[in-house]
């Protein structure tokens, strides 16, 4: 299910968006987006919004800002899961702008159709050059269309390791021969971090538990991971093919998430300076930044408190990736005058910041002040099922028995299980 924190952040009333995605691209004021009310309408799940989505794909204006509200459009659609839609989303397919066969595909998936005529137009696409094949492969999966099977097969040998994952998955999945998932368990420690993050969602598509350990050692953000543990972990215990104590280890090592429970894949070519490692911790490709943690903690630690201070005040306590790495190595030094932060950083509901709530958490359990027991307590009543989770770590380490009493009546089963330990 789509996270729908951010979705209505427009402050327009459905009126006004069907309103402004009509206006002509010339009519517009300076401040005006028919592209905004595109996004916008996913809030309305009316007649009214789809026939307003409609008409705004049936405008064939070429211009650049028109084409790329038409793909917003098709894409609101797909989101809406607007059946009615289907026909005239159906016609994109054909189009020589990729951008827009590539939503057209993808909200297809997301409505849904066992047309075959459908299926075949889109198994087609594949033959196509500068097209999104990764896309399409999911999409084919999805609705479940085997005849694509020799099709995709073309691509498992793929250049661009995100497409070469999703076709061996796509195949292993159509023909039930799971043996070349390997191969794409491999892609989870490849130089290029999208590979690693696409891979990942191949393995949450392809059900494949067997991955679980390698995922959880895989150098990407813990939001990637952790995502792909817990769905896997709802899915096989549900079907009874998996069991918590299989998954407890990966899953505690990914939460606890120390650079060395990781298989890095980087390395420095001549000795770090200080600043150079504190600027690696807002790298976008967390194999960077774990890299960089695990060089201050095994060579660093000892100035590492005094300019972990300084960059959190600097610009890290606006920077969620870096304030994560913050909150972390705080914790793993054992610096105690970082108590007061990591309480702060446990209690920041900002969205952006969640990750930083439980890396707190943990990191005051390897502070050992038990001040913290009753302010991580309190956080079982969060409904962020990985803090949860982090605070019963962390108050195993505090020697806090209450949280356990209270996580056993929780409504999250993985909740639940930890308690009972």
């Amino acid at each position: 299910m789509a996270n729908k924190r951010f979705f209505n952040i427009f402050n327009l009333t459905e009126a006004e968006a069907i309103d402004l995605l009509d206006t002509p691209c010339d009519k517009l004021a300076e401040d005006e987006s028919r592209y905004v009310a595109a996004s916008h309408l996913i809030n309305f799940p009316t007649e009214a919004s789809i026939n307003a989505l409609l008409r705004a794909i049936d405008n064939d204006d070429d211009e650049l800002d028109n084409r790329i509200v038409r793909r917003k459009s098709i894409e609101t659609l797909g989101k809406l899961q607007a059946k009615q839609a289907l026909p005239a989303i159906r016609k994109c397919l054909v189009e020589a702008d990729c951008y827009t066969v590539e939503n057209a595909v993808w909200a297809i998936g997301e409505i849904g159709t066992e047309d075959p005529q459908i299926l075949s137009e889109i198994a087609q696409i594949l033959e196509r050059e500068g097209q999104n094949h990764r896309v399409i492969i999911h999409t084919l999966v999805k609705l479940d269309y085997k005849p694509a099977v020799d099709r995709i097969q073309a691509f498992t040998e793929s250049t661009d390791e995100a497409t070469a994952s999703a076709a061996i998955s796509a195949v292993c999945r159509f023909t039930g021969d799971y043996t070349q998932m390997e191969r794409v368990i491999a892609f989870l420690f490849h130089p290029n971090r999208n590979a690693r993050r696409a891979c990942i969602q191949d393995l949450i598509d392809a059900n494949y538990y067997p991955a679980i350990p390698s995922i959880a050692r895989c150098p990407v953000s813990i939001v990637f991971r952790l995502r792909a543990i817990r769905l896997l972990a709802d899915i096989g215990v549900e079907r009874g093919e998996i069991e918590f104590s299989e998954i407890r280890s990966s899953l505690e090592k990914t939460l606890y998430d120390h650079p060395q429970d990781l298989e890095l894949i980087h390395e420095y070519d001549l000795p770090p300076t200080m600043e150079f490692l504190i600027r690696q911790l807002y790298e976008t490709d967390f194999g960077l930044c774990y890299l960089a943690t695990q060089t201050i903690l095994d060579e660093r630690a000892s100035e590492a408190p005094a300019a972990l201070s300084a960059t959190y005040e600097e610009e890290a306590y606006n920077d969620y990736g870096a304030h994560y790495h913050v909150m972390k190595i705080i914790g793993w030094l054992k610096y105690q005058p970082g108590y007061e932060l990591l309480i702060e950083a446990l209690n920041n509901r900002e969205p952006q910041f969640q990750k930083s709530r439980a890396a707190a958490a943990l990191a005051l359990g390897e502070l050992g002040d038990e001040r913290a027991i009753p302010l991580l307590v309190a956080c079982l009543e969060t409904k962020i099922w990985d803090l949860k989770y982090a605070v019963l770590m962390a108050l195993d380490k505090l020697g806090g028995t209450s949280g356990c009493a209270i996580a056993a009546n929780d409504d999250d089963w993985l909740i639940r299980a930890r308690a009972a330990i």
